[in-house]
């Protein structure tokens, strides 16, 4: 019966979907295996190239308890001055989730850059709902973030 267990707990982790390896109660969603922010995609390049590129080992910063990776040394250098405007909003949680009072953990893959600012969503039906009306998912979620993130670890 523990083998059986052992080996359910062993392919259960396997079968983990990506948001749920991401931390709950951080700040700033960070990977707790790997440590790294928005799963070491350039936060960066999203505003630069308009895509989602994984950054690397070589370019990294430390930042609100998490370490990012960029791509190259000047996505770096433009993050490390300017975090509040490169760093996704909200620490990385879906806005569409935040304004339903829940934390939960946006997938780099799924992100909208609007008014200038990086959001990031934990599935794609939320990143769709918030293209169409941006203001009024930020509405909800400004106004539920702040006591949402009192709950999070530091």
């Amino acid at each position: 019966m523990a083998i059986f267990a052992l080996w359910a707990g062993f392919f259960g982790v396997l079968c983990l979907d990506f948001t749920a390896l991401a931390a709950t109660t951080e700040r700033v969603v960070v990977n707790r295996y790997s440590g790294l922010a928005i799963e070491g995609f350039d936060p960066v390049a999203y505003f630069t190239d308009s895509v989602a590129a994984q950054g690397v080992a070589d370019f990294e910063a430390a930042e609100a308890g998490a370490v990012w990776r960029f791509r190259n040394e000047g996505n770096r250098a433009s993050f490390v001055a300017h975090p509040d405007v490169y760093g996704p909003q909200f620490g990385g949680y879906d806005p569409v989730d935040l304004g339903r009072g829940v934390t939960y953990a946006g997938n780099p893959r799924f992100w909208v850059v609007a008014g200038q600012r990086l959001y990031l969503f934990g599935r794609e039906e939320n990143r769709d709902a918030f293209k169409a009306d941006p203001s009024r998912f930020l509405k909800d979620a400004a106004a539920r973030w702040p006591r949402l993130e009192q709950g999070l670890a530091q």
